[in-house]
């Protein structure tokens, strides 16, 4: 447990800090309706068990506790006798009401003797699987090559999922309880011996220093916890992969589980971590860097493509290649607007379509996105709002921030193209070089744990701008990055590749 600052203790004083009494909790619970007081024996008045209906395992009151304390009810004397009796193991007894109220949350049931309330016994029959996915398959970083296994809504079940995947003693997991009014625990992981303390001393302090009153995922957390509010840049990977987690514990990282949240958070992480994919580990490093550019040249032609669209045809006639002059002649002759107006009108539409095709069943979505891509496009082109060039230029954007791997940061480039396409309608190539420039200075100054964004290209370290572009060879991957400052450099001992016919008897 963590010593709490003074002033969080003083601001949620009115919610754990204040004495309360057994019936106090009670009557705060008998508001709700899935709170229940039954009385097992045939003296109402003797033993009671409270408990809230839909937190707790039915069957396990009704076949594994009732009966027992039915068949014995002259050997109750004392709540310690129910030890003896109850076929469970998790029966604590306690004298703190506030422990009750906390373990009725937490799915325990409360026995106790109406005239004595001085104590009280806790069976812990919390279902926690109620209500939970069956599989755990990713359902939005999906993977062609590697595993296929993901987080769900279940804090322990993710927790074993990376135990069993990382089974060493110095993968440490430290809980945190997040939230003043409704308690949300939070597991804070990383590698004893490689993390740098610094990292997991931060992350824990400002869980600590949180005050709100309750946390709803972990996406939420990241929003708190981050070094910068006002940006549209993600700060943390989300991830619900199991080995994108895992690799990233292994470079010295520290990772965040949630309960009831099916994702995790990874940090510290630079701008170039948002473009690999942990597919490239497992295909050749020739076959995964090439994925990797193409990735960051999709990102790039997402952002400025429409944009110079928008200041060549306004601005830059002199560009165009005399061969392409006449066909973009052709397609624009009919189009009423300014190429800016008609770039806005389509870009709009496809975020449209993105977003009504997400919020819809995915049947009904893909054929949203299919069909209404299909007509729009076509009704705009044949009633002269817009040019076959400029559709061309708008779906093929699209399509390539569809490329970046983790979605927040897809997202991000998806608000980019706007300021980029106002500044190119204004000021031309000199707007967008304006833009470009602003957009630079605001990814230096961005930090993710204190580690700056755009790392090793700003500040510059030459040893580590070859592995952001590319996936090196295994070879040449047996150090772990620098910047995140591990305790422990090396990965393992690259053996060099040996000619076949090394060490065989030829005689």
């Amino acid at each position: 447990m963590f010593r709490k600052k003074r002033v969080q203790q003083q601001s949620n004083r009115s919610y754990e800090t204040v004495e309360k009494t057994l019936s106090e909790v009670f009557e705060k619970a008998n508001k709700s309706s899935d709170f229940s007081t039954i009385s097992p024996l045939e003296s109402p008045d003797s033993l009671l068990i409270s408990f809230y209906k839909t937190l707790i395992d039915p069957d396990i009151l009704q076949k594994s506790i009732l009966p027992y304390l039915k068949e014995k009810a002259s050997a109750i004397k004392e709540l310690s006798d129910l030890k003896n009796i109850v076929p469970i193991d998790s029966i604590k007894i306690i004298k703190d009401p506030i422990e009750v109220e906390k373990a009725l949350h937490d799915g325990a049931i409360v026995i106790y003797f109406k005239d004595k309330i001085e104590e009280y016994a806790l069976l812990d029959i919390s279902y926690p699987r109620l209500g939970q996915r069956e599989t755990n398959d990713t359902q939005n970083e999906f993977s062609v090559i590697g595993p296929k296994v993901g987080f769900i809504e279940d804090l322990s079940t993710n927790l074993h999922l990376i135990r069993d995947h990382l089974n060493t003693s110095d993968l440490i997991f430290e809980e945190i309880m997040v939230g003043s009014r409704a308690k949300t625990k939070v597991a804070l992981a990383y590698i004893d011996g490689v993390t740098y303390p610094e990292y997991v001393n931060t992350v824990k302090q400002r869980l600590i220093e949180l005050d709100i009153d309750v946390s709803y995922d972990n996406t939420h957390l990241e929003q708190l916890i981050s070094d910068h509010t006002s940006t549209p840049f993600p700060l943390y990977i989300t991830t619900e992969r199991i080995d994108r987690t895992i690799g990233a514990l292994l470079q010295g990282q520290v990772v965040l589980i949630s309960d009831k949240s099916s994702y995790a958070l990874i940090g510290p992480v630079t701008l170039m971590d948002f473009f690999s994919n942990p597919e490239d580990f497992y295909l050749p490093s020739i076959i995964a860097s090439f994925f990797k550019l193409i990735r960051i040249f999709g990102m790039l032609f997402s952002i400025f493509a429409t944009s110079f669209y928008v200041a060549i045809l306004t601005f830059h006639f002199e560009v165009v290649p005399k061969d392409l002059l006449g066909p973009i002649i052709f397609s624009r002759a009919n189009v009423p607007f300014p190429p800016v107006i008609e770039v806005l009108f389509l870009e709009i539409t496809i975020d449209l379509l993105r977003e009504a095709g997400s919020r819809l069943p995915t049947k009904i979505g893909q054929t949203l996105g299919i069909v209404g891509g299909i007509v729009i496009g076509q009704a705009t082109v044949e009633a002269a709002l817009t040019s076959n060039i400029l559709l061309i230029f708008v779906a093929l954007a699209a399509l390539s921030s569809f490329t970046t791997p983790i979605y927040k940061m897809s997202n991000a480039v998806r608000l980019l193209r706007y300021p980029f396409i106002l500044l190119a309608a204004i000021w031309g190539g000199l707007g967008i070089y304006i833009g470009l420039i602003l957009l630079i200075t605001h990814l230096a100054r961005l930090k993710s744990l204190g580690v700056p964004f755009l790392l090793p290209l700003y500040p510059y370290r030459k040893g580590g701008v070859a592995s952001s572009f590319v996936r090196p060879n295994y070879l040449k991957y047996d150090k772990r990055p620098w910047y995140l400052r591990p305790l422990s450099l090396k990965r393992y001992s690259p053996v060099p590749n040996k000619d076949p016919d090394d060490g065989l008897n030829t005689e």
